[in-house]
Order: structure tokens, then sequence, then C-alpha cells
């Protein structure tokens, strides 16, 4: 079996932003980023536009929401290992800043380190603990499976 570093790597890619849990029917967006296809319908019914969950870019579904097949055997190669995102405990770093995610803006629906909050950017949001965000949002209660979605 690989090793925690060598498994962090590759699961962390295969983990839906909307669930927090492995990929489940995996579609990519015009922008690049992959969704459960449930979780980005379900995340469109809430919205006046369909904008991608992570980078708000406007997409059209309807001729433009095509199937992952790789990432769809990844995952379950995942889920036949046993593996969790629970287990693995990844600790979230931002892409900009290489630093801890521990806020989530309530303004943007993002995931920020520290130095992201203080940014020019971000003046005048509201921010909280990623644990009380969870609680709220009524996600899975544990920090770590948050994955990031930064600016």
């Amino acid at each position: 079996m690989a090793s925690g570093l060598h498994t962090e790597s590759w699961t962390e890619e295969i983990i839906c932003p909307i669930c927090l849990d492995f990929f489940t029917d995996p579609v990519i967006l015009d922008c690049g980023h992959n969704f459960c296809r449930s979780c980005i319908t379900r995340s469109w019914e809430k919205q006046e536009t369909n904008r991608c969950a992570i980078c708000q870019e406007e997409t059209f579904p309807e001729k433009n929401l095509r199937v992952i097949r790789a990432l769809a055997s990844l995952a379950e190669r995942a889920r036949k290992f046993s593996l969790s995102p629970i287990q693995m405990e990844i600790k979230l770093r931002c892409e900009k800043h290489r630093e801890e995610l521990k806020l989530f803006c309530e303004s943007d629906k993002k995931l920020l380190c520290l130095v992201c909050r203080d940014a020019r950017e971000h003046r005048g949001h509201s921010f909280l603990p990623i644990e009380e965000a969870v609680e709220i949002y009524k996600l899975k209660p544990n920090r770590n499976k948050i994955f990031h979605n930064l600016r």
C-alpha cells in the first residue's frame, strides 16, 4: 500500500470540493474545476445563473458538462482501499501563500489563509473559523476534509 505522503497527494485530487468526499460521477466545467455531477447541479438550483462553486465563472452545463472517467476510476480505487478523507488528515494549504487554510470568507464562500484574510480583496468581509463554518453550513465536521476553495 502507498505511503501516507504518496496517498495524500493523489487522493486530495479526487475529493469533491462541495461534498468533501471522493467523487461520484465526476464532471469538469469549462473553467477546469471538477465536481460530483449531483453536487454541482444541486448547487446550481440555489443560484440565479450556473456558476462554478470555486471560481464563480459562469458555465453552460447543457452543452459543457463533461464526465471525467479517470477521476471516477481513481475515486473507486480509493474506496476499494478503504481510504477516507478523514483518515488522511490532510492539512490544506493556500496555493498562493502555502499557509494553512484556517478561515471561511462568508462574503466569497471561500477558504482562506491568514495572509489572504488581510488582503485588500477581502477587506470588509466577514470570516469564520473553518470549524464554525462547518457547523453552520452543515458540512461534514472535520476541517481537514474541506477541499481548498481558493481565490
